[in-house]
């Protein structure tokens, strides 16, 4: 198991940002006007106007066709020059950029969505072309200067068309007010969030190279095409053309809202050269310590983190839980899989009280569920842990790693549905581990653990009677296992001692059985000193 183990709408009307009809010359949303001339002429830029720019027909097969010509040629990568005062912003600068409320695509409308271009700068440099599909037509988003509150900076009173870093998704929420949905800025990155919370956990399109000696490749959606949605709609869908040194493909991303926001992803990927490190379906998160890992913490919280850990059903019908931590060192774990029926980053901790921070609201950040639509080939579930110092850097990262690595002249085709969500929608029957806590064991080298397990058949005192909690470790020893059942809590404690000996890295397992099956989701950890 483990190796650690919709349609458009009719309706068609002016945009703030798509009034005027202009040719467009390439891949960065009119960015090619304040680009080199050599650059201007780049076949990327040629073949997108071409096929899917301004006043082209749109079709997916036309997108998934323009991808597979894409990788045929060399890769070149959009334009990331930013003219004064933007080419320098810091974080308090960018954000007080903002988008003026006549910006905002179908402000006003009653579509169920509206949708606010992004500003360049800060972290987010590279150019991203936007188009909107109305009626099957291509229109595009022109940037106009005087659609922008600058805040404090002094901005030139004429500026070349700059395009966009991204684009916000709102919603409609409670009491008639719109929410924020989802946010796809830079490289493949995006985010959304179920009715309540706030942004958390961030997705990928494409995950190349993670954790490479040679180090990682990160791919960029160079172009979005939103169709407009119809009236009251509750789904919006964006279309996406991926590039990279490697690797070219299409996207369709299908957005549902309501209190789990769900998007549906379909991708189809043309690889340029060789890759065998890749996958789909990843996310990154943040975990700076929690009740399993205080290492060097000096901070008045008693838990920092997004996620607490990563879930896993399994092909074999096993549900793992992984709780998350900060290493000291790199750690790279992999769970294999032969037909994987869901995996996520998870946050259970749903109490203020375990994080007791009035700033960030760790838990109401979302979980993410990955539920595969149709046949997955043979592949593992990847987690990356990064040692960090700071709770500002997202340092886990996991994904679907399929066996089969890309290979140019091939195409491969995936498809998958996002969760975000309180909770996964699929959940077991079983008891599932509720805290993790490590301490101090009884000598110098020993680590003590308390491991709880909640559920429903915990309250029963027959069953409780007949449980027995089956422990391993593939290397170090596990000693003075003690249980402690409290049916009235719904909750069974499993408390051992670990003593880890010479070695760097113990790999433990935990299940509750009774008459030979299994009561719980399995426990799996990685102790490292």
């Amino acid at each position: 198991m483990s190796s650690e183990n919709p349609p458009t709408s009719p309706a068609k009307a002016a945009r703030p940002f798509d009034r005027r009809s202009v040719l467009t010359l390439g891949v960065g949303a009119g960015l090619m006007a304040a680009a080199g001339p050599a650059q201007a002429q780049n076949f990327a830029a040629q073949a997108l106007q071409s096929t899917l720019g301004e006043g082209q027909r749109f079709s997916p097969t036309t997108l998934v066709d323009l991808a597979r010509l894409l990788s045929k040629r060399a890769y070149t990568p959009p334009p990331s020059d930013l003219p004064d005062p933007f080419a320098n912003l810091n974080y308090e600068q960018y954000i007080g950029i903002r988008a003026q409320p006549s910006a905002t695509l179908w402000n006003m409308e009653g579509r169920g969505f509206t949708v606010e271009p992004l500003h360049r700068g800060f972290a987010f440099q590279n150019a991203v072309s936007l188009f909107i599909v109305e009626d099957g037509a291509v229109r595009r988003v022109i940037y106009d200067r005087s659609r922008f509150d600058y805040g404090k900076l002094n901005v030139p009173a004429t500026l070349p068309d700059l395009g966009f870093s991204g684009f916000r998704v709102f919603g409609d929420g409670q009491n008639g007010r719109q929410r924020e949905v989802a946010i796809f800025q830079g490289a493949t990155f995006f985010r959304s969030s179920a009715r309540g919370q706030n942004l958390g956990v961030m997705a990928r399109g494409l995950t190349l190279k993670a954790g490479d000696p040679k180090g990682e490749e990160f791919p960029l959606f160079r172009a979005f095409w939103i169709e407009q949605p119809a009236v009251r709609t509750d789904n919006l869908v964006i279309h996406a053309l991926l590039d990279s040194e490697s690797v070219a493909g299409a996207y369709r991303f299908t957005l549902r809202t309501g209190d789990v926001s769900i998007i549906d992803t379909e991708l189809t990927l043309f690889p340029r050269a060789p890759v065998e490190n890749w996958g789909v379906a990843g996310m990154t998160s943040t975990y700076l310590f929690g009740s399993n890992d205080r290492r060097n913490v000096d901070d008045v919280r008693p838990a920092v983190y997004e996620s607490g850990g990563l879930q896993i059903h399994n092909g074999n019908d096993e549900w793992v839980w992984r709780p998350l931590s900060n290493p000291e060192t790199l750690q790279i774990s992999a769970f294999v899989d032969p037909a994987p029926k869901g995996f996520g980053l998870i946050q259970r901790d749903r109490d203020s009280n375990a994080f007791q921070d009035d700033d960030q609201n760790f838990e109401r950040r979302p979980s993410l569920w990955i539920e595969p639509i149709g046949d997955w080939s043979p592949g593992l579930v990847q987690l990356i842990e990064i040692p960090t110092e700071s709770e500002i850097n997202d340092n886990v990262l996991t994904y679907w790693r399929p066996k089969q690595p890309l290979q140019p002249g091939g195409d491969v085709s995936v498809a998958y549905r996002q969760f975000w969500c309180w909770q996964p929608p699929e959940r077991t029957q079983l008891a599932i581990v509720t805290a993790t806590r490590v301490g101090k064991g009884r000598t110098a080298t020993a680590r003590r653990f308390a491991v709880d397990f909640t559920g429903e058949m915990l309250k029963q005192t027959q069953t409780v009677l007949e449980l027995k909690a089956t422990l391993s470790s593939a290397t170090g020893t596990v000693s003075n296992l003690r249980l402690w059942p409290y049916p009235e809590r719904k909750l069974y404690r499993v408390g051992f001692e670990l003593e880890p000996g010479n070695e760097t890295a113990c790999e433990l397992r935990l299940v509750l059985e009774a008459g030979g099956k299994a009561l719980s989701e399995t426990w799996l950890y990685r102790w490292t000193p």
